[in-house]
């Protein structure tokens, strides 16, 4: 292994660095280092010495010093015995977690008045929102030489090399493997404040993208929804479109029509600026007439994502084995390629079980499939409830964030956790009122406690903002145990933001049975697994259009936001008129391009659809081991190693589609033998 990775960071010597700069004296350099330190330490270091020395020289620069500051910096910061090494290994994982955890904690400080519910935000309050207290970091160890010290010490690995040797690894290994990926490129702390700006200009814009839903008009000038509904696009809206699936269709089908047309307008851009975020102007989505106001409308939406392209495509420079934000996404951050990705999510919008799904989509609805029926929900049993009456049951039994806070122990002694580990995690997570849709802050260092975060209105918090909350939950409780309970600080957290995203769908999931307004059976398992289905043939194609959209982006890197808004348009298009229009009888559809992720979270949506492929292999473990809890803690103390690997470790299978699909054919059978109802059919 050791010999594969110096031949791997040779090839990196090419980088921009003092090795290119003098590179004839910084070979002899390393050379001659390489034979002293040799015969120092042993010939049974000349690998690790040779490795460490070329890792360091490929991100060394002028400023650094010259061949011979390279020289004596390189001879006192080898360790080379193992007592000096551990040593060094545990004195950066103390640090860095005292750095993480406080850097995390400042700059949510700094966001407190931006991302919570709590009054007025002032433009100072975005100016404070935008600043990144950490920004300056990478660049001041890299100037200090601890980064080089890193590098000089520990392997700078490959996705390569993780993948195809990760599982022969120890825990120590791996840790040292993360600890040096800390510094596998070399970014000006100016870079980091672009990324930072344009990320809270981009939050901003999102949380702050409001429908008063009951300003809006039908074609015959009439309202549809109650005062004050105020829904949060994306989210709100097709949660609201969900909703009514559980009304006499007389009622919910114009309202879901109508959000349908609204999502159209954000989309393709001719929603009027005014009415977005706005009480006292009446708008008809269908006609685009505002009364009280003007119908200009802007590319506003494009305009903010562009700046986050232009913000991330800073860092190309500076990453030469990732030379994209693409590629630093797929090959970095979620350690499975691109090619590979596609071919799961093509598998599951191509699969034979779509068309037979919506057919028995269409039989319960008693109607042909709308656009809009992509988030068709009614697998899931919801009694004799409509979305009013689940409302009115969480107002009342959480009036406050506080209130859920009190509630969790019996919430997750009710997932399967033991009164003493409910109460734990209990006491290790805070709760808070968020601005916008919610979320799950993590924590970065022990002392500290994750923070769920979910929309509660001043009347208490509503049946969507429960549902959220639950899956929050669900990234809480990951959390605290990949965080608090793990070996390595340096391996805390999960491979990706895809497994933290399936274990809290494994949450979100049992919602309805935490409220005790559901109870598992044979058949609420298969409704739940053609309904998992359903939702990931939504998302695949979702994601997707952000996949397009950042290829077409790095394409046309000047483009203004009138063209992407035009290019996000036709790739909408052209992906459901692929996967979509033959199933639902209707082309040029552009709902698939409606997220607000696609707006402020710099290529994260192929995360659902992975998460939901992930979260159906947990499921069924789980399903085999009787109860959420113990393996839910198993699960969340593999950390951070590769995605596979995880996988194995948690359910003995790779990651892959093929569970659900195969799932997805033994619900549809016993569909066919004896016609699945939810208990409000």
């Amino acid at each position: 292994m050791l010999r594969t990775m110096v031949a791997a960071a040779a090839l990196l010597v090419a980088t921009a660095g003092l090795a290119q700069q003098q590179a004839p004296a910084m070979s002899e350099s390393i050379k001659a280092l390489e034979t002293e330190l040799t015969a120092k330490y042993g010939e049974r270091e000349r690998e690790r010495t040779s490795r460490g020395l070329n890792q360091a020289a490929q991100f060394w620069r002028a400023e650094d010093g010259d061949a011979n500051t390279f020289q004596e910096f390189a001879r006192s910061s080898f360790a080379g015995d193992q007592q000096t090494l551990d040593a060094l290994f545990n004195r950066l994982q103390f640090a860095f977690e005292s750095l993480d955890g406080h850097m995390n904690e400042i700059g949510r400080d700094w966001r407190w008045q931006s991302d919570l519910d709590l009054g007025t935000v002032y433009p100072f309050d975005e100016t404070m929102a935008a600043w990144d207290p950490s920004a300056h970091v990478s660049e001041d160890l890299f100037a200090n030489k601890l980064a080089f010290v890193v590098l000089l010490n520990f392997p700078l690995t490959t996705l390569e090399q993780r993948l195809n040797d990760g599982e022969k690894w120890s825990r120590r290994q791996w840790a040292e493997s993360k600890l040096a990926l800390r510094f596998s490129r070399r970014l000006p702390a100016d870079v980091n404040l672009a990324i930072s700006r344009a990320r809270g200009d981009a939050d901003q814009f999102v949380a702050t993208y409001n429908i008063w839903m009951n300003q809006l008009l039908d074609e015959k000038g009439n309202r549809l929804f109650p005062p004050k509904l105020r829904l949060l696009e994306h989210w709100n809206l097709r949660d609201e479109i969900k909703a009514n699936y559980s009304l006499d269709p007389k009622v919910g089908l114009p309202k879901q029509r109508m959000i349908q047309r609204v999502m159209e307008r954000i989309v393709d851009g001719s929603i009027p600026d005014v009415v977005v975020d706005n009480p006292d102007v009446d708008w008809s989505p269908y006609s685009n007439e505002v009364k009280g106001g003007s119908s200009k409308a802007s590319d506003g939406r494009y305009d903010i994502i562009l700046r986050t392209f232009r913000a991330a495509k800073l860092v190309d420079p500076y990453a030469p084995t990732a030379p994209t934000h693409i590629a630093r996404r797929f090959d970095e951050d979620r350690q499975i390629p691109e090619p590979r990705v596609r071919a799961m999510l093509e598998q599951v919008l191509s699969s034979p079980f779509v068309p037979r799904v919506a057919k028995l989509i269409e039989q319960r609805l008693g109607r042909k499939l709308e656009p809009f029926d992509i988030w068709y929900n009614g697998f899931r049993p919801r009694g004799q409830y409509t979305e009013a009456q689940l409302d009115e049951i969480v107002r009342k039994r959480y009036p406050n964030a506080q209130a859920y806070k009190r509630d969790m122990p019996n919430l997750l002694t009710g997932l399967g956790f033991t009164p003493e580990r409910a109460k734990y995690l209990a006491d290790n997570i805070e709760v808070d009122a968020a601005r916008g849709s919610g979320h799950a802050m993590p924590a970065a260092r022990r002392g500290d406690n994750p923070r769920l975060r979910t929309r509660v209105g001043a009347d208490g918090m509503d049946y969507k903002g429960f549902n959220i909350a639950v899956h929050e939950m669900g990234h809480n409780v990951e959390q605290v145990f990949s965080l608090k309970e793990i070996d390595h600080y340096m391996l805390s957290s999960v491979p990706n933001t895809a497994f933290t995203e399936a274990l809290a769908f494994v949450f979100q999931a049992k919602d309805l049975e935490l409220l005790g307004l559901a109870t598992p059976s044979a058949e609420s398992r298969a409704l739940q697994t053609l309904n998992d289905f359903w939702g990931t043939y939504e998302i695949a194609g979702v994601a997707l259009v952000d996949m397009e959209m950042w290829r077409w982006m790095y394409a046309h890197p000047n483009a203004t936001p009138s063209e992407l808004k035009s290019a996000v348009v036709q790739i909408s298009k052209d992906l459901w008129n692929k996967y979509y229009a033959p199933v639902f009888g209707k082309r040029d559809v552009t709902l698939l391009g409606v997220y607000a992720h696609m707006v402020n979270n710099f290529l994260y949506l192929p995360d659902y659809p992975i998460g939901h492929l992930i979260a159906h292999q947990i499921e069924e473990r789980i399903e085999k081991s009787g109860k959420i809890g113990p393996e839910f803690e198993r699960m969340s103390r593999i950390g951070s190693v590769t995605p596979d690997q995880w996988m194995k470790a948690a359910t003995g299978a790779p990651v892959g589609a093929d569970a659900l699909l195969h799932a997805t054919e033994k619900a549809l059978a016993a569909a066919a033998k004896k016609p699945l109802k939810a208990k409000s059919d």
